[in-house]
This record gives C-alpha cells, structure tokens and sequence, in this order.
C-alpha cells in the first residue's frame, strides 16, 4: 500500500519539546524521505524577542518539515509564521494541544481550544500573512468543554477561517490536575471520535495523533483518516520510521537498510556540528534508541551516556558504541 504523491500528511513526527530540536530532525530523516517532520513548539515570544537564527534555522534535507508556533496573540503569530516562511518552512502548525502549565500561563496551547474565535483570528492572520499551510493540532476537548459537538463547533469555527489540516490528540486535556505527562497517558483515547470527524468534514485533511506506534496500527487508521503522526514511539525507537516509510510508501515489507547504515548515514551531519563546535552530547542524545531491543543496544546506549558528554568528545565515541553493537551480533552468530 504505496501513498500518493498527494498525500503529504500521510506519516508526521509529532512536535515535541526538548526532543525534535535540529539536531533530532536530520536523525529522523535518515529513516524517512516521506515523513513530515515538526519542529518543537517555539513561542512568538522567543522569536519576535530573541534569536531568530538561532530558533528557525534547519538542515535544507529536513524536508518536508513543518514549524510549530505557540501564542495567541493574531498579530504576532502572523509576524511569526512570516518569519517560518521567510526560512522556508513547508508548514506552520499553531498549538492548540499543549496542556502544560507555562503554556497556560502565556494563554496558548490546549487552552486556546476554549476561544475557537480566537484561533480563527489567528489562521486567518497567518494566512493573509504568507502562502504556506496554516494547521492546527489540537485535542479533543478541553477540561469540561467535551463531547463531539464541543470538537465539531471548534473545527468548523477554525475552518472557517480557512484552515484545511486538522492534526487531532484523540484525547482530552485536563488544564488542572494533570501532570502535561498523565496528559498524555490518562484521558483515555478516542479513536472513532476522530474518524467521525473525518466522516463529517470529507473535504479537510485530518490527521490523528496518540497511542500509535506500530505499522498495524497506522494501517489501521489509515483506512478511516487522512494521516498519522507518531510522536515517542520514533523518538524511542527511531527504527520504526524505516519501517513505515517501506510499508506506508515503499510498498515492501520490510526496510532495504539495517540500523547501522541509517547511522552512518547521519554521520556527515554529526562531524559538520562537531567542526561547528557543537558539544557531542547534543547530537546523540537523540540516538540513544536505534538499537532499542537489540544485541549491543545497552552497551551502545552505556558508552554514548558515560563518554559522549567528555570535553572534547568526537567521532571517536561513536565508533567506540558501535563497536560493541558489533561484538554482540558477533557473538549472537557464533551462539
């Protein structure tokens, strides 16, 4: 089941803070020429106060990726996706899921779900802003505000306004309470709540997000919505990502490459942000899972922790972690 050329929300990576940062990003695309990539969540604070180098800027391969923004000021978000534009984003997607307390504090994120005016306000700003694709992600509902009429009135509100991409938690948020960790884990998920959604609004592209971490279970939703987006499965488990790009756009079974040649493949990036002056750390911390449940994955994952944070840590420290993956598929072959 090979996707078309005009499905670019079939597969995403979720945004996700302190996570999918630029040095994330290239990783995953090793695994992934298809998969959309998100940034983590950058406030409009941050870029119309700070470093905006510093915060937008990518490695070109990253494509398709898209930009996160978080605030809730129309004005600002305008100037802001601009700015994502300007860099050369492919998208800019506007928080309205995230149920953390800074988040609240600053009236964005999930808490924006209780204002669908306001959210139209801002798509419609954005969009008069520049030409890329103004998204949402969003949840299911917020605090008492739930049920498929809450989230139907929410959509065609922001829709409205012109946005065509709806990337749906299919979980509700509980803005007290609740850690944004048990957020994530302990209002239950509803599935066939999205693909109503779906049903009722043929014409948007809905994406659903949540729970999802094997090639079964995109499958699964595939059939009922437009797209998937996985978000800790790929980051702990990176290996995934090879595994739906050959099933969701291959059309094969199983990926051509093996774990390590997806590594060395990213190893031209690691020595180019090393030459940068770029601690090692940095870098793979992000790698710590491409040999989650396999032989040598501990001894990878124990050399990467103890030594890659050492002054001067380089290439070196690398190799020294693969050679034990290697020692242990060599003693795995000779058991």
């Amino acid at each position: 089941m090979s996707a078309q050329p005009d499905q670019p929300w079939r597969l995403s990576v979720a945004p996700m803070m302190e996570w999918t940062d630029r040095f994330c990003r290239p990783f995953h695309r090793q695994f992934s020429r298809n998969a959309r990539l998100f940034t983590e969540m950058v406030t409009t604070g941050a870029l119309l106060h700070g470093d905006v180098h510093r915060h937008l800027r990518f490695d070109g391969a990253e494509h398709p990726v898209a930009l996160q923004l978080g605030g809730s000021d129309p004005e600002a978000l305008a100037r802001c996706a601009e700015l994502g534009e300007q860099y050369g984003y492919d998208e800019i997607n506007l928080n309205c899921g995230c149920p953390s307390d800074r988040v609240q504090t600053g009236c964005f994120g999930a808490v924006l779900m209780k204002d669908a005016p306001l959210v139209a306000r801002a798509v419609r700003a954005m969009r008069s802003a520049m030409s890329r694709p103004v998204t949402v992600k969003h949840r299911l509902g917020v605090d008492d505000l739930e049920g498929y009429d809450f989230l139907r009135g929410f959509v065609d509100t922001v829709a409205a306004a012109g946005c065509e991409v709806f990337v749906v938690h299919a979980r509700k948020a509980w803005l007290s309470g609740l850690s944004p960790k048990e957020n994530r884990e302990i209002p239950p998920l509803d599935y066939p709540m999205v693909y109503r959604l779906k049903q009722d609004y043929p014409q948007l592209t809905v994406v659903i997000n949540g729970g999802i971490k094997t090639v079964a279970d995109c499958q699964k939703h595939l059939r009922q919505v437009d797209g998937v987006m996985i978000g800790r499965e790929a980051y702990e488990n990176p290996y995934v990502l090879a595994e739906l790009q050959a099933a969701l756009f291959d059309g094969i079974a199983e990926p051509e490459l093996e774990r390590t040649d997806y590594l060395l493949a990213y190893l031209p990036f690691v020595e180019a942000e090393l030459r940068a002056g770029t601690p090692l750390a940095r870098i793979v911390r992000h790698i710590l899972g491409l040999y989650r449940g396999q032989p040598g994955g501990r001894g990878f994952r124990r050399v990467l922790s103890e030594k890659g944070h050492r002054a001067g840590a380089g290439l070196d420290v690398l190799r020294q972690a693969l050679a034990e993956v290697e020692r242990d598929d060599d003693l795995s072959e000779a058991a």
